[in-house]
C-alpha cells in the first residue's frame, strides 16, 4: 500500500487504495507527508486507510524519515520518477534495498551516497523478464526450527542473500547453530545460494537498537528460537508495535499462553527460555508472522499447542503449514 500510493501520487487520475482490517490500522502518515510535500493531494482517515489520492504534478524533495523504513524510501523514490527534477532520501538507518536494486534492472538510474539515494524524474523502465529467489523471511521460520531442535539439519535452496536482509545468519551464529552459506547465482542485482542450518546448543542473544532495522521482519523468528533454550533481549523495536498486530504484546501474550517466560517491554521483549515449554494455546492475532512464531515455539512443546487465527499465514505463506507437516514427519 505504501509503494503504490507512491506509484499513483503522480497520475493524471484519482485512486483509492483500500485493504483488510489489519492493513487498515497501519499508519500512513509517514508517507502521506513526503508525498503531500512533492505536491500528492491525499484524504486519509486519521492518517490510516484507505487512502484517496488524487493525481497531481510532483516536484522532487529532499527527505529526511525519522523512523528507518524501505517501504517509505521506496514510496518516495517510485513517486520521484514521475516528479521534476531529482528526489532523495536520507534514512536514519539503512534498510533493505531490493528497490534501488530493482530500478537499476528496470535501467533506471540512482545515486546512492552513504544513506542517502538520489533518483531523477522523467526516466522510463525498460521491460524484462526476472526470477525472483527466495523470501529471506519466510525461510527464517525453516532455519529457527533447525537451530533450536538439536539434531536437526536444513538446507534451502534458491534462497535471496541480499546483503541487507540476512543479519538473521549472523544471529543464529551467536546462539549457537551452525550455519553454512553457499552463493550460486543472482538475478537483477539480487544474489541467491543454498544455506544449510544445523542445531546445535542455545546461548543467549541480545539484540541491540542498531540490529533492529535489518532484523524487523525476523524478530518473531528469533523469539520462537530463544524459547527452546537460553534466551533473548530486544530493545529499540518499538516499530513492531505498528505491524499487522502490536507485535511485542501478541508475542509476549502467546509465548505466555505457551508457557513459556516472556516479558514485554515499551519497545522491546525479553524471552527466556528454560528447556521445553508446556504448551497450550497462543492467539496470532490476525498476524502471519505470529502464527509462524507460534507454531515454530511450539514443536519442542511438551504437549500439543493450538495456535487461534493461524490461517492470517495466506497473507504470505500459504503453505507454511503444508510445508511445516512435511519437515517434521
Amino acid at each position: 500500500m505504501r509503494m503504490l500510493a507512491g506509484v499513483v501520487a503522480g497520475q493524471p487520475f484519482p485512486s483509492t487504495i483500500v485493504g483488510d482490517a489489519s492493513l487498515s490500522r497501519r499508519p500512513m502518515r509517514r508517507v502521506i507527508e513526503p508525498l503531500s510535500q512533492m505536491g500528492a493531494r491525499i484524504v486519509a482517515i486519521d492518517g490510516h486507510p484507505p487512502l484517496r489520492i488524487l493525481g497531481a504534478p510532483l516536484h522532487g524533495i529532499a527527505f529526511s524519515p525519522s523512523i528507518p523504513s524501505a517501504q517509505v524510501k521506496s514510496a518516495v523514490l517510485f513517486a520521484g520518477l514521475h516528479a521534476e527534477g531529482t528526489t532523495s532520501v536520507t534514512e536514519p538507518a539503512a534498510t533493505r534495498d531490493h528497490t534501488e536494486r530493482a530500478f537499476a534492472a528496470f535501467g533506471l538510474e540512482t545515486q546512492t551516497s552513504g544513506l542517502t539515494v538520489t533518483v531523477r524524474g522523467g526516466q522510463r523502465a525498460a521491460a524484462q523478464s526476472l526470477v525472483v529467489p527466495g523470501d529471506f523471511s519466510s525461510a527464517a521460520f525453516w532455519m529457527v526450527a533447525a537451530a533450536a531442535l538439536p539434531g536437526s539439519r536444513i538446507e534451502i535452496e534458491d534462497l535471496g542473500l541480499n546483503p541487507t536482509r540476512i543479519a538473521l545468519l549472523a544471529v543464529l551464529r551467536r546462539f549457537g547453530a551452525r550455519v553454512e552459506v553457499d552463493q550460486n547465482g543472482a538475478s537483477a542485482g539480487e544474489p541467491y545460494g543454498r544455506v544449510v542450518v544445523e542445531g546445535d546448543r542455545l546461548g543467549s542473544v541480545e539484540i541491540a537498537p542498531e540490529e533492529v532495522p535489518g532484523l524487523i521482519d525476523e524478530l518473531p523468528a528469533i523469539a520462537a528460537l530463544a524459547s527452546s533454550g537460553g534466551g533473548v533481549t530486544v530493545s529499540g523495536a518499538g516499530e513492531l508495535r505498528v505491524k499487522e498486530s502490536d507485535r511485542i504484546s501478541v508475542l509476549v501474550d502467546g509465548f505466555r499462553a505457551l508457557g513459556i517466560d516472556a516479558e514485554e517491554r515499551p519497545d522491546g521483549f525479553e524471552i527466556h527460555g528454560h528447556g521445553a515449554p508446556a504448551g497450550g494455546v497462543a492467539d496470532a492475532g490476525g498476524d502471519h508472522r505470529m502464527a509462524m512464531a507460534f507454531a515454530i515455539a511450539g514443536l519442542s512443546a511438551r504437549r500439543p499447542s493450538t495456535v487461534t487465527g493461524a490461517d492470517a499465514v495466506v497473507i504470505s505463506y500459504p503453505d507454511f503449514f503444508a510445508t511445516l507437516e512435511r519437515l517434521v514427519a
